[in-house]
Formats: C-alpha cells, sequence, structure tokens
C-alpha cells in the first residue's frame, strides 16, 4: 500500500464558472476540447440577481472551485461574505492584447497608436507596442487595481475620447464595452485566449483537488476526564465514576453525529473521537471555537480536557492530539488545542467571551500595549474573533507588511498570540499565516504592567 494519499481524480471535480455570457460559452467550448480527464462544469451568468457574488453563492454549494471571467468579478464577489469553496480567476494580458489590436487594425475599429486601454499593466503594454514595432505616441493605460469599479474605467476612456486624444478603447469588462457603446465610443473587447482558459481551468481544478485533499486529512480529538476526577480505585466513588463515563459517551456519541465521526473509548480516563478536516471545520466555525466543549462540560457538569490533532496518517494525527490534551491539562479552562498546522498550538475557546488565566512569566508592557492597539481597532470595526493576518495589522499599524509580521511574531514569543493553521485556499498561491490574538492576556496581565499599557494606549 503507498505510504502517500492519492489525491482525489481530476475529474470528479466540479468546476463553477462565473462570467458574461459570451465567457461563459468560450469556455465551455474550451472545456469540451478536454477528452482525457472530461471537466464538469456549473455555469452562472453574473447579469443575474445579485451580480458575480449573488451568482456564485447561488452554485457554490453544486460546485468544488469557482472560476471568474477575471479579476474585477472575482474582488467584487470576495468581498462579500466568505465564498464556502476555493475560487479563482482567468488572468489577463497575455496574448489577448496582441491580438486585440490586430483585429482592431484589420478592422480599422480604432488607431492602435491612440487608444485608451484598461485592466493591464503599463509595462505589459509598452512591451508589447515594442515587441510589434507600434507607435504609443497617445495610448492611455488605466492598470487593475483591488478597489477600483467599471464607472472608473468608463470614466477613464470617455475622458481620454472626449478630448480627442483618443479613437476608442480596449476593454475587459463587457459592462464597459456596453456602456461605451452606448455613448458612442468605438471600442473593443480584449477577451482571454483558448491557452489561457484552458491553463486557468486546469488551475481552477487543482486548486478543487487541493482542497479536497485538505478536507480529508485525518483529525482525532482526544476528550479526557481531568486526572483530580479519577477516583480511589478501592473508594465507593468508582460507582460514580463509571456513570460519569457512560455519560461522557453518550454526550460525544452526540456530538460525533454533528461531524460524521466515531467514537472510540481509548481508556477508562478518555475517548477517541476520529473525523476529517472538513469535518472538523464544520464543527469548529473553521478552527475559531468549539462549542462541544461547552455543551459537553453542562451535560456532565464538570470540564473536560480537550486535544485535537491533525495528520496525514492516524498515527501521526493521535501523537499531535495526546500533546494537545496534555497542554490542555496544562492550561485549565474552557478550551481545546490544536495541533497538527503550520505553527505552534492553536486555541479554540468554547465561546467567544472565555477568558481563561495566562500562566508564565509578567509580559512586557510594550507588548500589551501592541496587542491592545491592534485589538480595539479590530473592535471597533466589529471583528472580535481578534484573528488577523500581516495585511490587516499593516493596515492598523500603519506599517510595511514585512514590519507586520515582524510585530506578529514578536506577539507569538511573548505569549499573546497563536500561529493558525493555514485555513482553506480561497485563491491561487500561498495562504497567508493567520494569528489568533489572545485579548484576554490583557486583562489577566499584571495590574502594575496594565496600568502603564493603559497611560501609554
Amino acid at each position: 500500500m503507498s505510504r502517500h494519499r492519492r489525491a482525489p481524480a481530476l475529474d470528479d471535480v466540479i468546476v463553477g464558472v462565473v462570467g458574461a455570457d459570451t465567457f461563459l460559452h468560450r469556455v465551455a467550448e474550451v472545456a469540451r476540447t478536454e477528452v482525457r480527464a472530461p471537466y464538469r462544469l456549473v455555469t452562472a451568468s453574473d447579469a443575474g440577481t445579485g451580480g458575480s457574488y449573488g451568482q456564485a453563492l447561488r452554485i457554490a454549494k453544486d460546485v468544488d472551485v469557482l472560476l471568474f471571467s477575471g479579476p474585477l468579478p472575482y474582488d467584487l464577489a470576495m468581498a462579500g461574505e466568505p465564498l464556502p469553496v476555493p475560487a479563482t480567476f482567468v488572468p489577463l494580458g497575455g496574448v489577448a492584447l496582441p491580438t486585440v489590436l490586430l483585429r482592431g487594425a484589420l478592422t480599422s475599429t480604432i488607431e492602435t497608436a491612440r487608444i485608451s486601454i484598461d485592466s493591464v499593466s503599463p509595462r505589459e503594454v509598452q512591451e508589447i507596442y515594442a515587441e510589434l514595432d507600434l507607435a504609443m505616441d497617445s495610448v492611455h493605460v488605466i492598470e487593475y487595481r483591488e478597489s477600483i469599479s467599471p464607472e472608473e474605467f468608463v470614466d477613464f476612456h470617455v475622458e481620454h475620447y472626449r478630448s480627442g486624444r483618443t479613437s476608442g478603447a480596449i476593454t475587459t469588462v463587457p459592462e464597459v464595452a456596453e456602456r461605451l457603446t452606448g455613448a458612442g465610443i468605438a471600442n473593443l473587447t480584449m477577451a482571454p485566449a483558448p491557452l489561457t482558459l484552458r491553463n486557468s481551468l486546469h488551475t481552477a481544478r487543482l486548486l478543487a483537488s487541493g482542497a479536497k485533499m485538505e478536507d480529508s486529512r485525518i483529525a482525532i480529538v482526544i476528550v479526557r476526564l481531568p486526572a483530580s476526577d479519577l477516583p480511589n480505585r478501592t473508594s465507593s466513588s468508582n460507582y460514580w465514576f463509571q456513570e460519569l463515563t457512560l455519560s461522557l459517551h453518550r454526550a460525544l456519541l452526540h456530538e460525533a453525529r454533528r461531524m460524521d465521526a466515531a467514537v472510540l473509548q481509548r481508556d477508562e480516563q478518555s475517548f477517541l473521537v476520529i473525523t476529517t478536516m472538513g469535518s472538523l471545520r464544520t464543527g469548529t466555525e473553521d478552527l475559531r471555537r468549539a462549542p462541544f466543549l461547552a455543551r459537553i462540560s453542562a451535560d456532565l457538569g464538570i470540564g473536560t480536557e480537550v486535544g485535537i490533532g491533525l495528520g496525514s496518517t492516524a498515527l501521526q494525527a493521535e501523537a499531535n492530539a495526546q500533546d494537545a490534551v496534555n497542554l490542555s491539562a496544562e492550561r485549565p479552562g474552557d478550551r481545546a488545542y490544536l495541533i497538527g498546522g503550520h505553527g505552534g498550538p492553536l486555541s479554540l475557546p468554547a465561546s467567544p467571551g472565555h477568558s481563561p488565566p495566562a500562566p508564565g512569566a509578567p509580559i512586557p508592557a510594550r507588548h500589551l500595549e501592541t496587542l491592545r492597539h491592534i485589538v480595539e481597532a479590530l473592535g471597533a470595526d466589529g471583528d472580535h474573533n481578534y484573528v488577523v493576518d500581516a495585511e490587516q495589522v499593516a493596515s492598523v499599524q500603519g506599517v510595511t507588511v514585512r514590519t507586520a509580521r515582524r510585530t506578529l511574531r514578536t506577539l507569538v514569543d511573548a505569549g499573546l498570540a497563536w500561529p493558525m493553521p493555514p485555513v482553506r485556499q480561497q485563491r491561487a498561491g500561498r495562504p497567508a499565516v493567520r494569528y489568533q490574538l489572545l485579548d484576554e492576556r490583557i486583562r489577566d496581565a499584571d495590574p502594575a504592567d496594565h496600568d502603564t499599557a493603559s497611560r501609554r494606549a
């Protein structure tokens, strides 16, 4: 038997495609040419109700990954509530620009030396014009950026056309093309080449396959009764302890149904709950908290020690779970601990408002000040989960992302944050490292340090 888990078959992946009708037809045509591993597509026109986000959400339950027609509809969709499946988009540029320039020259729709172009970078336009030996004395370019809107593209093209600087426009956005046509401005739509569409479909399928692989990782939870509750073997409390163990087993069986998990007794003091990463995410609100912990404690009337381990094998997952449950015993409180992702252990509170005591030496006041500043900024924006990445911290502190990464590592070293395992990828590329800020450490700090931090904040 192979030691490595086989990735899901590519032809098992269902790709959801979101874009204009013409884009959907072109993607379907390209997908039909793949015969060795046929594509399975579900399409949605972004002209429908709710735009890109509404249509993506409508089909998300039926697909494994979403492919958007470009970065603009992708960013519009990602600006809403998180999508339940990973997503990517068809990149701009490439051979699409020289192709549309040739079409414009052959049809005399536009003058290639007097045009406005949106979405692509000025450098790419300069390189292509130089390669084609074309003059670009009056070529004006507006590059796509995440916060831009179709209206800005329209205004850019209209301004240059009406000032007489251009003969027409090249756009990547069908909505912009329609509005330019309505304004009487000659325009051409830059559409991705078949090769680009083929590569994008392949990327989307690999992204979904990777997400499925991540969700299929083994997760083992060890739920253990505290040693302080173990009776003396000759004590009359043995009967009570057996009843307690049975009650824990019944509670775990009830919780296991929520996560499609199996429950096995490990020893007289603890149980194993065996599930997958995908089911664990569902039962822990995407690794943010452990609501089952509060329910079990309420059922039993006493606290429990809970450790969660991840791994590519059951042996590895159980070893990580053992380390995590030992950590739970060392730091009593209504929290579960997870080990097995990249970075250090992850702390999952039983409820959002839980604040366990912080062990260890006094924390330097300057680190508490830093944590307080970030937490207060997040709270002002309505974010009380306090899970951040370097980009968020950079925005809050007004520093570079590189400086923000150093700040987060400092908070980890000071015991004020936990590095978190990577989440399901929402876009192609390396996932951002997230950190759980331990805001309760501010309240639990030494009073003198706390007062000093308060005066300086």
